[in-house]
């Protein structure tokens, strides 16, 4: 295949979204229209494999649209500062290694690389739901939990690269049946993935009903009349409601941006303000909570925007 001339300014953003089953990427223009878009599957457990594939959607993405672009791509887990590697992927053929030099060598040019819950977050604070505040909390809420913070414009990151993780802290202001909470299998117990992710919705419902069935099936359940699948909703809201309570007690974002699967789910926007006020440390408890713009597309664009205006 043939490689697009990258030595001159790029014309446009490509922003890669490296999934554990699909790998999507995306061509944007310097205004954000997108002019070209390809899915494929994950090599999954396979290191040089998934370095391939990608290179090789970017030249695609860069064939289909007849100009290069700057590359950003959405990973899960991150680099880390201290030895430059991959932590904390759920893609674990990705961790320890030096994923983001190996694809600056493979495509040729530099690289930039975040957490896909930071790219979801930059989408939606650059052109989406978020657009025009000054800090806003991008939350996922899908078969795992993650959030990013914007301020600004700018991704809050850290020292560490872990800037955003809320999913790993512990369910706040918990009850005594919600102690020592599920296992996560980051170690610990009771971190707000087992609670508010959509499988740990499906295992809480689970453990209070017997009954196994995934987080799709509890809310048609639940649309059906069924009292067990109401209050395991109820639940799910009351502990989301207390994470979210938590970190905006520490960040005190403009507005929260829900996104994943489960961010689909209507009744979130009506009841968690309310829930959330009695543990926000402040006189106005209102919370501004909204849907994604870009939905599952989120990701893939901010990677995109990962690169700013100069490209530089």
């Amino acid at each position: 295949m043939m490689r697009p001339d990258v030595r001159a300014t790029p014309a446009a953003r490509i922003g890669i979204d490296l999934g554990g089953t699909k790998i999507e990427g995306v061509l944007l223009a310097r205004d954000g229209a997108e002019l070209a878009r390809r899915r494929i599957a994950t090599p999954r457990g396979d290191y040089a494999g998934s370095v391939a594939a990608i290179r090789d959607l970017v030249l695609a993405l860069e064939a289909a649209a007849r100009c290069s672009g700057t590359v950003g791509i959405a990973i899960p887990g991150s680099i880390s500062p201290v030895t430059g590697r991959l932590q904390n992927g759920n893609s674990t053929w990705l961790n320890g290694q030096p994923f983001d030099r190996d694809l600056a060598d493979a495509l040729a040019r530099p690289v930039r690389l975040a957490n896909d819950a930071n790219c979801f977050a930059l989408s939606e604070a650059v052109d989406g739901a978020g657009a025009g505040a000054g800090s806003v909390l991008g939350v996922i809420l899908g078969t795992g939990c993650g959030g990013g913070i914007v301020h600004r414009g700018h991704l809050i990151d850290g020292p560490r690269g872990i800037g955003g993780e809320w999913g790993h802290n512990p369910l706040p202001w918990a009850d005594a049946g919600e102690m020592p909470g599920p296992l996560c299998w980051c170690g610990r117990q009771g971190c707000m993935e087992t609670w508010v992710s959509g499988p740990g919705m499906a295992a809480d419902h689970a453990r209070a009903t017997g009954a196994t069935m995934p987080a799709e099936d509890i809310v048609v359940a639940a649309e059906a009349g069924d009292a067990t699948a109401r209050a395991t909703l109820g639940r799910h809201a009351s502990r989301l409601a207390r994470g979210l309570a938590h970190v905006v007690n520490i960040i005190d974002p403009d507005v929260i941006v829900l996104g994943g699967g489960l961010s689909k789910l209507a009744h979130l926007y009506e009841v968690l303000p309310s829930l959330m006020a009695p543990h926000i440390f402040a006189d106005e408890a209102t919370v501004d909570i909204r849907p994604p713009r870009w939905g599952d597309a989120g990701g893939v664009r901010g990677a995109a925007w990962l690169w700013n205006d100069s490209g530089s």
